[in-house]
């Protein structure tokens, strides 16, 4: 299986100013990362703002961001809906653009039982040849897919591991220690990924990593080398900034610092929308504190 990288940015997605895709600074942007720290991509995730995502944008964003990255890191497509069907087919279509694997979500709104859920994975899995990344993160979906089921998933030969952000650290070690060899298990919520890459994690698909992605890979190196104190270091310093990130609705803080600091990201769509001027004040008075590793001079 394909390696993906122990520092992977879920990458927001650029837009226009009226409101459309931007590809060339999705691109760029793409390229950014990887120079600053990351390993890989995932496009159209949740930081992505994939809900409000064409079919037809995610296909043209997968396809032209791999054509940018090349070799040079992962590009894992967010393939994931709440309709099987539909996800099983958008993973066959996000295979045909080059991408190097799937990031498939919790179904949300349905609220599907455990065993729906095994065999919603199951099928994506099955439909693909490419690795494919669970996603549980229960705070946008209402659903958690528990350590149970995903032991089991992980003997889906193609489930490569799972980005875990449902903020319970027993549910993690129970996946870290019975689920199948191999299995890597990512943090999904930048406050957890030490302690997570601590207990046997694998690293971390980030949101901060945006803006500190050379900070955060130290810190992953560091954990899983067993060099704590070094790791906690570099934790205790980023945590305020990872907590400025999530003041309001992620990527909404995220973008607003980007665009401040001289990256063009665009604004977010419908039905989010930007910050105050009080909470953008807020982001970036903490923003201003930290060495920013993300090239902004673009």
């Amino acid at each position: 299986m394909p390696e993906l990288g122990r520092l992977i940015t879920a990458m927001v997605t650029p837009f226009a100013a009226d409101s459309a895709v931007d590809y060339a600074s999705a691109k760029r942007l793409a390229l950014a990362l990887l120079d600053s720290g990351s390993e890989g991509v995932v496009v159209a995730g949740t930081t992505g703002e994939s809900a409000t995502l064409s079919r037809a944008e995610k296909l043209r964003l997968f396809e032209e961001i791999k054509q940018a990255v090349g070799d040079r890191g992962a590009v894992i497509a967010n393939t994931g809906t709440n309709d099987t069907a539909e996800s099983v087919e958008l993973t066959r279509e996000a295979e045909r653009t080059g991408v190097d694997g799937i990031l498939a979500v919790t179904p949300y709104y349905n609220r599907p039982p455990q065993s729906g859920l095994e065999q919603h994975f199951t099928a994506i899995a099955e439909a693909t040849s490419l690795p494919v990344i669970l996603y549980n993160v229960p705070g946008r979906t209402s659903v958690n897919l528990e350590a149970e089921t995903t032991v089991r998933l992980s003997s889906v030969p193609n489930i490569a591991g799972i980005k875990e952000a449902a903020g319970d650290l027993q549910q993690v070690t129970d996946v870290i220690r019975d689920a199948a060899p191999g299995f890597r298990v990512w943090s999904g919520a930048d406050e957890h990924t030490l302690a997570i890459v601590a207990a046997g994690g694998y690293g971390a698909i980030s949101v901060v990593s945006h803006l500190v992605g050379r900070q955060v890979a130290e810190m992953i190196a560091a954990a899983a080398a067993g060099s704590g104190a070094e790791a906690a270091s570099i934790h205790d310093r980023l945590l305020p900034l990872i907590e400025a990130l999530f003041v309001v609705t992620s990527p909404i803080p995220l973008k607003y610092a980007m665009n401040r600091l001289g990256f063009p990201a665009g604004g977010v769509r419908l039905p989010l929308c930007g910050p105050d001027d009080a909470t953008g004040e807020r982001i970036m008075a903490e923003v201003e504190k930290h060495r920013i590793d993300l090239p902004v001079s673009v």
